[in-house]
C-alpha cells in the first residue's frame, strides 16, 4: 500500500500543478485541445483523491456491519475512477473537440501552449517514471500485461495507466497543435481533443474491466490452490480436501473456505485441535490469508466429480 501511495501522491502533485496552467493557457490561446488537456488533468487529480480515499477506507478494521472488513472499498472506488475517466475525461473532451471542429478558432499566442505542454510533459513524465518503478517492484518477473491482469491492487495499475495516457495525450496535442499553427488549419486543434477523448475512453474500458473483476471477487491462483491442497492433505488427520473457495477482500486480505474429510476415528476434541492446527499452518505459510473457515465433512459422503474439488469464489 505504501508503494501505491507514493505513486498516487506523485501523480496528484503533478496533475494539480499543471491543471490550472492548462486552463489558463487554453483561455489565452483559444485552444480546444489545451482545454481538453486541462479537463484531463482535473479528472486525474480527482481520481487520485478518490483512490487515496478508497485506500483509507479499505484499512478500516472489521466491525459488526462488515465482519470481513472494508477491503473492497478500494475496488469500489477504483471502479468509480474508471467511470470518471470515461464520463468526465473522454466524453467531455470529445464533445469539446467536435464543437471546435465545427466552429474552429484560430490559435492566439500559441507560445503559451507550447510552454505549458513542455512543463506538463516534464511533470507527467516524472510521475509516470515513479509509477513504473513502483509497479515494477510488484511484478515479480512477470510480463507487464500479465502482471496488470494478475494484480489485486488497482491503485498501482490505475496510476500507471492514467500517467501513460496523460503523456501520450500530451504528445498528440503537441503534434496536432504544431500542424494547426503552421498549416493554418485550426480544426486540427479540435481533432486533438477528440483523439485525447478516444484515448481516455479506451483506457477507461481497460480499467473498468479490471476493477469490475476485482469487485466481483477474484480468488487465489490455481498454483496457490494446489499448494494449499498439498499442505492440508499432508496433515495426518486429513483424508482429502473436497472443496476450496477463496476471494480477495482487499489486495492484502484473502477469505478462504475449505471442506475437508478427516479421519473417522477422531474425537470432537481431536477434530477441533486439527482444525486449529491447520488454520495456523495456513496463516503462517500465507500471511495474505486472513480469514480461514474449515468445514469438516463425513467420510461417508459420496465422492463428487474431481473437477469440482477446487474452485474459486
Amino acid at each position: 500500500m505504501a508503494r501505491a501511495n507514493k505513486s498516487i501522491y506523485s501523480a496528484l502533485a503533478a496533475n494539480l500543478l499543471i491543471a490550472v496552467t492548462k486552463f489558463i493557457a487554453g483561455a489565452f490561446t483559444n485552444s480546444s485541445s489545451m482545454i481538453a488537456e486541462g479537463i484531463h488533468s482535473t479528472v486525474d487529480t480527482s481520481n487520485q483523491l478518490l483512490l487515496l480515499y478508497g485506500l483509507k477506507r479499505s484499512v478500516k478494521p472489521p466491525d459488526k456491519y462488515r465482519p470481513f472488513g472494508y477491503g473492497k472499498e478500494l475496488y469500489f472506488w477504483s471502479f468509480i475512477v474508471s467511470i470518471m475517466i470515461f464520463g468526465l475525461g473522454g466524453v467531455v473532451s470529445i464533445s469539446q473537440g467536435i464543437t471546435h471542429i465545427r466552429h474552429p478558432e484560430t490559435l492566439v499566442n500559441p507560445g503559451w501552449n507550447y510552454a505549458v505542454l513542455a512543463l506538463s510533459f516534464v511533470f507527467e513524465g516524472a510521475s509516470l517514471i515513479v509509477a513504473i518503478k513502483e509497479f515494477d517492484k510488484t511484478r515479480k518477473g512477470l510480463p507487464w500485461w500479465r502482471a496488470i491482469i494478475k494484480s489485486k491492487d488497482p491503485s498501482g495499475f490505475l496510476v500507471l495507466f492514467e500517467d501513460g495516457a496523460a503523456v501520450l495525450g500530451l504528445l498528440i496535442v503537441f503534434v496536432l497543435m504544431v500542424l494547426s499553427h503552421n498549416l493554418n488549419m485550426p480544426f486540427l486543434d479540435g481533432l486533438a481533443s477528440v483523439l485525447v477523448g478516444v484515448l481516455l475512453i479506451f483506457v477507461s474500458f481497460i480499467l473498468a474491466r479490471e476493477s469490475r473483476s476485482l469487485l466481483m471477487g477474484e480468488g487465489l491462483t490455481p498454483e496457490t490452490q494446489q499448494k494449499l491442497k498439498a499442505l492440508v492433505e499432508a496433515d495426518e488427520d486429513v483424508i482429502a480436501l473436497k472443496s476450496l473457495l477463496s476471494t480477495y477482500q482487499s489486495p492484502k486480505e484473502v477469505l478462504l473456505l475449505m471442506i475437508l474429510t478427516f479421519q473417522a476415528d477422531l474425537t470432537t476434541e481431536d477434530l477441533t485441535n486439527a482444525i486449529d492446527r491447520l488454520r495456523e499452518k495456513i496463516k503462517q505459510e500465507y500471511n495474505i490469508i486472513k480469514f480461514v473457515i474449515i468445514q469438516p465433512q463425513s467420510v461417508n459422503v459420496p465422492e463428487r466429480d474431481k473437477s469440482e474439488d477446487i474452485y474459486i469464489l
